[in-house]
């Protein structure tokens, strides 16, 4: 193989002690103002794009191509950034400790699981306005509209996008890729975080960020959604054929690739999520994801933990399985 990228067992091997220490310690507000993730750094420098470039006296078309550039200039830059410090990483005596600070950042295995405790913890304590505040990291939806049922299909819908483009996805394009598709990763996520919402001021301007995104991450959404249903087996009333029914009717769905692991998490819970709904002076009518209830409540949130929790810990047994076959 040309590239640096040596791949095998110890990348595998860098991989499963990143997941351990994000697990310990993701979630940690000193750790995230002090060292930002990749991800979050495409998103500001997309948010400062998008105010500049973004126009809304410029045509659909104008502002369609300005998107499409700003997309393909950070996809490029991240692989580009990450080539060049998994050469560098092999010249220098802490190399391998680099690698595994820039592994740790992209991924986010233990903040989904922190918010979605904050959340349940304020709706059980009937606090709605502590619920939204929290359920923030986790979702784009305007908090100010969201109820406590809202509250609880928002933590859903982003605990099974979490696991995702923030555990699945990394750690496959790492595996594949090394640091180069581990940073074109971290840049595309980090850019349709900001510009890749079906919404009249994105609709033209983020095309390309959503196009990218559903397409390659698909392979890591069939993976989270084949993780979700081996996981139901461990959580209490789930049930795993109702999760793959509801997956395999996400198809199609405007939400993209996504559609596929939250549809099976809300269908192994018995959940509806994602559907219509009102964003300021706009309503949404997006289809429902799964065939549950929509009038969700404090306990799915738990149930959704612990479905999160013990996928996660799949998703790692899977790379821990793959060390050993590289062997």
């Amino acid at each position: 193989m040309l590239l640096p990228y040596s791949g095998g067992v110890d990348a595998l091997l860098l991989l499963i002690i990143a997941l351990v220490v994000d697990a310990c310690v993701g979630d940690s507000a000193w750790l995230r103002r002090f060292l930002p993730g990749p991800a979050d750094l495409a998103a500001r420098a997309v948010a400062l794009y998008d105010r500049r470039l973004n126009r809304i006296d410029r045509t659909d078309k104008v502002r369609r191509a300005r998107g499409s550039l700003v997309t393909l200039l950070l996809l490029v830059l991240g692989a580009l950034l990450g080539f060049c410090l998994s050469v560098a990483v092999r010249h220098i005596p802490a190399g391998g400790f680099v690698e595994l600070l820039v592994l740790v950042r992209c991924l986010t295995l233990r903040l989904p699981w922190g918010t979605m405790g904050r959340t349940v913890a304020a709706l059980e304590g009937n606090d709605i306005e502590a619920a939204r505040t929290a359920v923030g990291p986790l979702t784009d939806r305007q908090l100010w509209s969201l109820d406590e049922h809202g509250t609880v299909r928002a933590g859903v819908e982003g605990a099974a996008r979490a696991l995702t483009h923030g555990v699945v996805a990394p750690a496959l394009f790492y595996t594949l890729f090394g640091l180069a598709g581990l940073l074109a990763w971290a840049a595309l996520d980090g850019t349709a975080r900001i510009i890749g919402h079906d919404t009249p001021r994105h609709a033209h301007f983020g095309a390309l960020a959503r196009r990218l995104t559903s397409i390659l991450g698909f392979p890591a959404a069939l993976i989270a959604s084949l993780v979700v249903l081996l996981a139901a087996s461990f959580v209490p009333k789930a049930n795993a054929l109702r999760g793959l029914r509801d997956a395999k009717g996400a198809m199609g769905h405007p939400m993209g690739a996504d559609a596929l692991p939250v549809a099976a998490f809300a269908g192994v819970l018995d959940l509806s999520v994602a559907g219509p709904r009102r964003e300021g002076e706009r309503v949404v009518k997006e289809p429902w994801l799964g065939n549950g209830r929509a009038r969700a409540v404090p306990r799915d949130l738990r149930a959704a933990m612990a479905l999160y929790a013990i996928s996660a810990l799949i998703a790692a047994g899977l790379v821990v399985g793959a060390g050993l076959l590289a062997a």
